[in-house]
């Protein structure tokens, strides 16, 4: 009984791993077919004008295609295509560059603020290179002239500061302040007599007096850099390329085409009437096919399993009624 269990146990294991078969192919024809959703279109670019021409038997077919100079010629389709019966291929792809550029010499003064006047210092305050859209629709890169930098103070402040003097006096007769002079003029400044430091030398004074006063100016409070931006600048004064896909295929008429009586669907048989062209058989979906096959496949094998396995329990049931006397 152990073992009749046991090939039970082995049969159902089967149905169940049969069973995840049909789902799995369908979820990987799902992830082979098509694209994911929201993705963005390729880009594509039509035609303005399209001629076509015909030599030695050989139809050319020209495509037109008026970009700027911006745009990308990679977009334009190169690939082979039919159209009207006739198969096209790429023979070349030609440009011709209609854009035209004005160009001219340009300079832009600029200037900034700084504290100091140190050149060096300046000079690493200045940006190496400057992109410039003119109202006019010019465009470029400038660069500092160095050579032509100008500093200027900016502005100025009132200042005052103490300064002093000593002036010494030998040789007096005796310790008066009144023989000492009350100002004098130093630097182009009168100072006031502010003390005395009186020394005995014998039957004489010497003096030395010290005098002070005020003084006045005005300092910088910054600086003013002006600096010249120079350069090229261009403007694109007609932005137009034109590209040219040519295309050639054999013309049909050119020459005789011999085809099988067997394949040629419109061939009339000796003796007999024309056949009747018969419509092509609809294609079908090899994805859909491929996936429709595994699942037929998957279910038949269930079956077939399901009826071994009902047919191996009804036997072994009926060996065992009949061990017991049932039967």
């Amino acid at each position: 009984m152990k073992k009749h269990r046991r090939l039970f146990a082995l049969a159902s294991a089967l149905l169940l791993s049969l069973a995840a078969l049909p789902c799995t192919a369908l979820a990987a024809d799902a992830e082979g077919g098509e694209p994911a959703q929201g993705a963005p279109p390729p880009a594509v670019l039509y035609p303005a004008e399209v001629r076509t021409s015909e030599e030695n038997g050989m139809i050319r077919l020209e495509k037109v295609y008026y970009l700027s100079t911006r745009d990308d010629p990679a977009a334009i389709p190169t690939g082979d295509f039919d159209r009207e019966g006739r198969h096209y291929t790429l023979l070349d792809v030609l440009k011709n560059d209609l854009s035209e550029t004005d160009a001219k010499d340009y300079i832009e003064v600029v200037t900034l603020d700084s504290s100091t006047k140190d050149m060096a210092e300046i000079i690493k305050m200045l940006e190496p290179e400057r992109e410039i859209a003119t109202e006019d629709g010019y465009t470029g890169i400038l660069k500092p002239d160095y050579t032509k930098i100008t500093v200027e103070a900016a502005g100025y402040k009132n200042n005052s500061w103490t300064v002093s003097a000593k002036r010494t006096y030998p040789n007096l007769s005796d310790a008066d302040a009144s023989l000492i002079p009350k100002t004098i003029t130093d630097s182009g400044r009168t100072l006031t007599l502010a003390g005395v430091d009186w020394q005995e030398a014998g039957e004489f004074y010497n003096a030395i007096a010290s005098y002070t006063g005020t003084a006045s100016g005005r300092s910088v409070t910054g600086y003013t850099v002006s600096v010249e931006y120079s350069g090229e600048v261009t403007k694109t004064s007609r932005d137009t390329v034109i590209y040219t896909a040519v295309f050639s295929a054999e013309n049909a008429s050119h020459g005789e085409t011999h085809l099988d009586p067997e394949t040629d669907p419109t061939a009339t048989p000796e003796g007999g009437e024309p056949q009747q062209a018969q419509p092509p058989e609809p294609a079908q979906d090899s994805g859909g096919s491929v996936a429709g096959k595994i699942v037929v496949t998957a279910l038949a094998g269930i079956a077939a399993l399901a009826i071994i396995g009902y047919g191996g329990w009804r036997g072994w049931k009926y060996i065992r009624d009949k061990k017991r006397g049932y039967v």
